[in-house]
């Protein structure tokens, strides 16, 4: 069950009924109710405590391996040609993953309403080589009203794939437009650049439900923040 918040006893008072009552408000209504029904970009992420014992599992059998491997070697000068080899191939290994995607975490709690979401952004480099590099991938796992599942899958639909200075630009649309007190940006090429996330115009009407609707961009724009601090210097653009 989801809570749309638009009852009396979500602070909307009268004005909730003059929403239910209005065909268009309905129909928006009912997009924000499909979107929270099925989020995108949801997941579930395993505890800190059960990723990290896992890591150090993995670390004790690969240095047992490793044991086993420097006893079979024929000789001290073969052994020491491998590790050679290892330690530049981790080194690449390395240098790749720090060059070309850099994952950034952020957890956001809106204590208003009780919305909280745990959201992991993944920025890589654009297939172009452009400097800026491009949001790869969202995901999410949190919990909350309808209003906050919604603008979390609907931030992801419209965010992911984009360059990151395409994202911190919708992130401006996006608070602008709750700034707006229901009147909207008076600018359709912005409002198009939205698509259905515009559907949240209504929200900006009550101030109790705003919170609730950027919860997803504040945590799109702190997850930026920090991958960003991952990557190489190179490709971090005007961030």
């Amino acid at each position: 069950m989801f809570d749309m918040g638009f009852g009396a006893g979500a602070g909307f008072g009268a004005d909730a009924g003059d929403m239910a009552g209005d065909g268009l408000e309905s129909m928006y209504q009912e997009v924000i109710l499909d979107a929270a029904r099925n989020p995108h970009g949801k997941t579930h992420f395993e505890s800190t405590d059960a990723l990290a014992q896992a890591e150090l599992q993995e670390e004790s059998q690969e240095s047992e391996k490793n044991i086993e491997s420097t006893k079979s070697q024929e000789s001290a000068e073969n052994t020491k040609s491998a590790e050679i080899t290892l330690n530049n191939a981790h080194e690449s290994c390395a240098v790749a993953s720090g060059e070309n995607s850099a994952l950034g975490q952020s957890h956001q709690f809106n204590p208003t309403c009780g919305d909280e979401v745990t959201m992991r952004v993944e920025l890589s480099r654009s297939a172009n080589n452009d400097e800026t590099p491009i949001v790869a991938s969202i995901k999410w796992d949190g919990h909350g009203c309808s209003i906050s599942q919604a603008s979390l899958s609907m931030m992801v639909d419209l965010v992911e794939g984009k360059s990151v200075d395409e994202a911190l630009r919708l992130d401006a649309l996006f608070h602008k437009l709750m700034e707006s007190r229901g009147e909207g940006l008076q600018n359709e090429e912005d409002e198009d650049a939205l698509e259905d996330a515009m559907v949240l115009q209504g929200v900006s009407r009550y101030p109790m439900r705003i919170k609730c609707a950027l919860l997803a961009w504040e945590g799109l724009k702190d997850s930026i923040a920090k991958a960003s601090q991952n990557l190489n210097p190179q490709i971090l653009g005007n961030l």
